[in-house]
């Protein structure tokens, strides 16, 4: 994987940085598994703007994919690696032998060719979902299941990936990509390996417009506000705007919102940095 900085021929690529695509094999998605995406613009249900800063952007499909890796102990073979407009992280399409195709996350050196397989009693070897039980401490990991058979749901963004610490009784210890450590049923699964697309943090929009493609709308600075439009608004000339917070008055930077009554606090060893 690689990135790209482009000659500043224009204004916006001055500053652009810009994936290489090298681990791309192909930019023909597999039909059978597209299915179509709505747009909510930032809207509820009832057409009410929700989150702020949505809306435009690209029409996308969104590719299915297979987060639960339930296809136990029958071989599969990566047949390309694809770009997904809905992750930062890239896919692989992989044919299992009895010929169902289906899409998984990529993981690093995931290679066109390679024979992966879930199960129990499998090699930890790049690609392979296996439980947390069976997998060699210090193992790095990702796409982990939180509880059995929900598919995985940490450690999916691009380069980012999970390492096993121990494990004690039905629980294993693991640490996170954001520095927390926790302990997950050893009975989940996880696949080994770290997120493909490492590079994704150094790439560079260069442009807003790049940002409006992505169906992020402009934003207006809080201190340029008026005081009945945010907490940090108004004051005489280019006041500092106060303490940093939201527009509903919850401070940021350093300020706690988890519960401390929350149930699953008592899985969580040591928290994420500050």
């Amino acid at each position: 994987m690689s990135v790209r900085k482009l000659k500043p021929i224009t204004p916006g690529q001055r500053f652009k940085v810009v994936n290489g695509f090298d681990a791309l094999t192909t930019d023909k998605p597999e039909k059978s598994l597209l299915a179509p995406k709505k747009r909510t613009g930032g809207r509820n249900r009832q057409g009410k703007m929700t989150t702020r800063h949505r809306g435009g952007g690209h029409k996308r499909r969104y590719r299915i994919i297979d987060f639960k890796r339930d296809k136990q102990d029958v071989k599969a073979e990566v047949k390309s690696i694809q770009y997904d407009p809905n992750r930062s992280a890239f896919i692989a399409l992989v044919e299992y032998t009895d010929g169902e195709k289906r899409y998984i996350i990529a993981q690093n050196g995931l290679k066109v060719g390679q024979k992966i397989v879930s199960g129990n009693k499998v090699a930890p070897e790049i690609g392979n979902a296996m439980p947390l039980s069976d997998i060699p401490l210090g193992t790095i990991i990702s796409c982990i299941e939180l509880r059995p058979g929900q598919g995985g749901v940490l450690a999916r963004s691009a380069g980012t990936f999970a390492q096993l610490m121990a494990r004690e009784g039905k629980y294993a210890t693991i640490k996170l990509p954001s520095g927390e450590t926790r302990l997950v049923l050893a009975n989940c699964l996880a696949t080994v390996g770290a997120v493909s697309n490492s590079d994704h943090q150094l790439i560079v929009s260069g442009k807003a417009g790049r940002s409006r493609w992505l169906g992020r709308r402009p934003r207006t600075r809080p201190v340029a506000m008026n005081p009945v439009d945010h907490p940090m608004g108004g004051g005489e000339g280019r006041a500092s705007g106060g303490h940093p917070r939201s527009k509903n008055g919850i401070p940021a930077k350093g300020y706690r919102t988890r519960s401390r009554t929350k149930d699953s606090n008592r899985y969580i060893i040591e928290r994420r940095k500050k």
